[in-house]
């Protein structure tokens, strides 16, 4: 059986030790389109390094963060790579990320669920430093034609929108090399890159990285309704719900509500086809 739950439950943790400065987070934060306008003092603090603050999504490739995905060679996990997919990301906050630090990753597989045609794995990293914890990070991988092994179910309930027009849309242009740069931060497939890769696996063009759209979306709602300010953030999840190319936009369009904030974004140039559902940022 490619998939044995209570093993791969029963695993122990993976340990390894993770580090990152500035010129990581800066890296990062460009991969996200940051530095438009170059001089504006509020893209200033993602790119200039004696006013750095932390996007908390770099939780997902600080240390080359997507080693989190050797997760699927844990005990109890055999299953074709060609089938994963990544189908949602959590990411908890316990204080805010330093601009320089290092810090122990403890990787498990948290949670199997049987989805009859698919499995879902969750992998989960929880990363501390000297002081104490700084994150958890959940990813939620789909592995098509994994299901079957009578396992839980798991959790399927969808988020409604709320019924009124949102308290804020904004529009974020993806550039043409934005992949090509999102990637040195650490996610290599060349499904991002390759026009050849790309079309093998269904794509007429190479697509963004789905965490690409999920660090622009969080830099767009602190920038717009948290003050620009990322310590406020205590948790961002979503679900990858469609895919987006290079040269398309984003239309991102934002709920107020008490310690949150909901979001849902579309392709413009797609008929606003969804890219991130259920998407929801905590904060305080």
């Amino acid at each position: 059986m490619p998939i044995d739950a209570a093993k791969a439950l029963a695993a122990e943790p993976r340990r390894s030790e993770i580090a990152w400065d500035h010129k990581d987070i800066q890296l990062y934060h460009l991969g996200l389109g940051a530095g438009r306008p170059a001089t504006d003092p509020d893209e200033l603090r993602y790119t200039l390094e004696s006013k750095l603050h932390v996007l908390p999504s770099f939780a997902t490739v600080a240390g080359a963060g997507m080693a989190m995905l050797g997760g699927l060679g844990a005990p109890g996990i055999e299953v074709n790579l060609a089938a994963v997919l990544h189908g949602g990301h959590s990411i908890e906050l316990h204080r805010p990320i330093p601009v320089k630090g290092s810090a122990t990753s403890r990787s498990k597989v948290a949670a199997v669920y049987d989805k009859g045609k698919a499995a879902v794995i969750v992998l989960r990293s929880e990363v501390a430093d000297a002081e104490g914890p700084l994150w958890t990070s959940d990813a939620q991988i789909f592995v098509r034609g994994e299901g079957g092994f009578g396992g839980e179910r798991g959790p399927s309930e969808r988020m409604e929108l709320p019924g009124r027009e949102p308290d804020r849309t904004e529009e974020r242009l993806i550039r043409e090399e934005q992949a090509l740069l999102y990637r040195l931060s650490g996610d290599w497939n060349p499904l991002h890159a390759d026009p050849e890769f790309a079309k093998l696996a269904g794509f007429d063009r190479p697509i963004l990285h789905g965490l690409c759209s999920y660090g622009m979306t969080l830099k767009t709602v602190v920038d717009t309704l948290l003050g620009g300010d990322v310590s406020r953030v205590r948790s961002y999840r979503t679900r990858f719900a469609g895919i987006v190319f290079p040269g398309e936009t984003l239309r991102i369009r934002m709920w107020q509500e008490p310690g949150r904030v909901q979001v849902a974004v579309s392709a413009v140039e797609r008929d606003d086809a969804p890219v991130l559902a259920d998407t929801v940022v905590e904060h305080a």
